[in-house]
């Protein structure tokens, strides 16, 4: 029997089938992400928002965020050509950044099977250890990485757990506000910003609330060893010896959080802070920047005389610009604070090194940063190469570019440039964490001396042992390379704001020498002495900020320039993109 079926009924069926078809697509699609309204969510156990304070801040007399219409910033990314793209962006820097997607999904899937939900994993022994706090710091930290890589489905499975920790349980006594601030709040507002899921504002938000009891002290100025005990008696007293870097590093953080909830006090208690910054700048004994350690428990007092951008200092110099754009241009104190700190930074801390007679051509444009001891007349500087100061190239061309000084970018370059070529110095590729070497006479210009060997040998050790350090290295404080992320960070910065291809190399070699110095069978091993010949002894380490910065600044430098582009994002110290105001950066001034 034949069934005749009408023209409308027929199209109405074959509308459902197609339908049905592409639901069950986008069911099964893996890249996918579902903006679900629960996750799974749990919420934290103590509600910290409800804790009564003991030093209360009065709500009328809050800073708000200021108002107004997002400044018209300067553009700070080179603004690439198709030829330049054509050029740099090929099938090399397409097989560069998937091999180093390659060893994040090594490293995530090493977290996965022997760590999921602590903290860490050791990547030799292959057991999750907390150190933070065992609120799964690499969970949360990795947010963003998984989402910027394109590995939805592991996202998924992150965001599913996150959204069911519980910040009121922990086995230690006490958190640091600094390193809980720029890893887990961090994470989580870069990975909402980046992805939507509005579970993850949720929990920065509950946690944030955790962090905001920190700043209540007498003097409302927060303290880093958060005691869980003294916060809920209402005992929480500021450090007398805080870092500098401590105290600096929640600007972006607890902006960002009342910028997303619209909630003034995290901003507000910040704002204290600056204003803290701009009174004492200009009396420290080295005006213009402040020194390692700060007494935050009687007013600020900034009488120590170390001045470093290296530990205890780094990030809270790196905040001075970014605070200026995550604000969109509206406070001008950022600036002038970045302004009279870089400047300072340039006359004092930066130096040229001794350079040996193996460049005698041309021997490469490079700066380092050291450290200063002053006590307000006489100013010593110490020739330290750290790690953890190698970020300065980045933090210079920003702030050149955001304030139109182009000597800035070119400082920022030649400092990028430095690091670099401290990793091919050494026998492994790798830098260590703390070194020093012979510094060229200081100059205005920061100008190459001649090599000097008898110099070389009466700055570092004697006999046998000065063969061993390549030259002008004259020590090594700490021989050990801890998978940091600071030097990868300026040729990432640098590539964006100049365009110039060679960085690109640059970075592939730096990522060549560390994968092979680092690379475990299951993971990413932290290592003894960069100066070994050969096979490298490995340290059972491997911190958070190894996917959360180091690979993705390997990844973002051989991506396309357009993701993440540097006019859109601001990064945090812990590599977490966090989005500008919408008019932050346009055609310039």
């Amino acid at each position: 029997m034949v069934v005749l079926i009408s023209q409308p009924k027929f199209q109405r069926i074959a509308l459902l089938a197609a339908g049905c078809v592409l639901v069950t697509y986008f069911l099964l699609r893996t890249d996918r992400v579902p903006y679900q309204t629960t996750w799974g969510y749990v919420h934290t156990s103590f509600d910290w928002a409800k804790r009564q304070p003991r030093y209360p801040i009065v709500e009328s007399s809050m800073t708000k965020l200021p108002e107004g219409t997002p400044r018209d910033l300067p553009l700070i990314q080179h603004v690439f050509t198709q030829d330049e793209l054509n050029e740099s962006h090929n099938k090399t820097q397409a097989d560069r950044r998937d091999a180093i997607r390659d060893a994040a999904i090594k490293t995530w899937n090493a977290y996965t099977e022997y760590a999921w939900g602590r903290d860490q994993v050791q990547p030799q022994s292959l057991r999750g250890i907390d150190t933070f706090n065992g609120w799964g710091a690499t969970l949360v930290d990795s947010l963003d990485t998984l989402w910027i890589m394109g590995l939805k489905k592991e996202f998924k499975q992150a965001v599913r757990m996150v959204a069911k920790i519980d910040w009121a349980k922990t086995d230690s006594r006490d958190c640091s506000l600094f390193e809980t601030t720029i890893r887990y709040l961090g994470g989580l507002l870069s990975a909402y910003d980046l992805s939507g899921e509005k579970v993850l504002l949720k929990k920065a938000a509950e946690l944030g609330e955790m962090l905001y009891a920190a700043f209540d002290t007498p003097n409302n100025l927060p303290a880093n060893a958060f005691n869980f005990r003294a916060v809920h008696e209402g005992l929480l007293y500021a450090s007398k010896r805080e870092s500098t870097a401590a105290v600096g590093t929640l600007s972006m953080e607890f902006t960002r959080l009342s910028q997303l909830t619209g909630d003034p006090k995290f901003f507000n208690v910040i704002d204290n802070i600056k204003k803290h910054f701009e009174r004492t700048q200009d009396t420290t004994k080295l005006p213009g920047m402040w020194p390692m350690y700060i007494d935050l428990h009687n007013n600020f007092i900034t009488e120590d005389n170390a001045f470093s951008l290296g530990a205890m200092s780094d990030s809270a110099y790196e905040y001075l610009s970014k605070m200026y754009t995550l604000l969109g241009g509206l406070d001008e104190a950022y600036k002038r604070l970045h302004t009279k700190a870089m400047s300072t930074i340039k006359s004092h801390l930066l130096f040229r090194p001794m350079l040996p007679d193996a460049y005698p051509a041309s021997p490469p444009d490079i700066l380092f940063s050291g450290t200063v001891l002053s006590n307000g007349k006489l100013i010593e500087l110490l020739p330290d190469v750290s790690h953890l100061g190698c970020f300065a190239g980045g933090m210079f061309a920003l702030g050149g570019k955001l304030f139109h000084d182009e000597d800035h970018v070119r400082i920022g370059e030649r400092l990028a440039r430095g690091c670099a070529w401290a990793y091919d110095a050494f026998p492994t590729g790798v830098m260590p964490e703390i070194s020093a070497v012979v510094p060229c006479k200081q100059t205005a210009e920061l100008s190459q001396c001649e090599w000097n060997e008898t110099l070389w040998r009466e700055k570092g050790p004697s006999g046998a042992d000065a063969v061993k350090l390549p030259k002008p290295f004259t020590v090594m404080r700490d021989k050990q390379y801890l998978l940091r992320p600071e030097a990868i960070e300026s040729l990432f910065v640098l590539y964006r704001i100049t365009g110039k291809a060679d960085l690109l190399d640059l970075a592939w070699r730096m990522w060549q020498a560390v994968k092979a110095a680092t690379e475990t069978k299951f993971a990413f091993s932290a290592i003894v002495d960069v100066n070994a010949d050969g096979f490298t002894t490995k340290i059972d380490a491997m911190e958070s900020y190894w996917l959360a910065e180091t690979l993705k600044y390997f990844y973002l430098i051989f991506s396309d320039p357009g993701l993440i582009s540097l006019d859109e994002f601001v990064f945090n110290t812990e590599a977490h993109p966090f989005k500008l105001p919408k008019a932050a950066h346009g055609k310039g001034r």
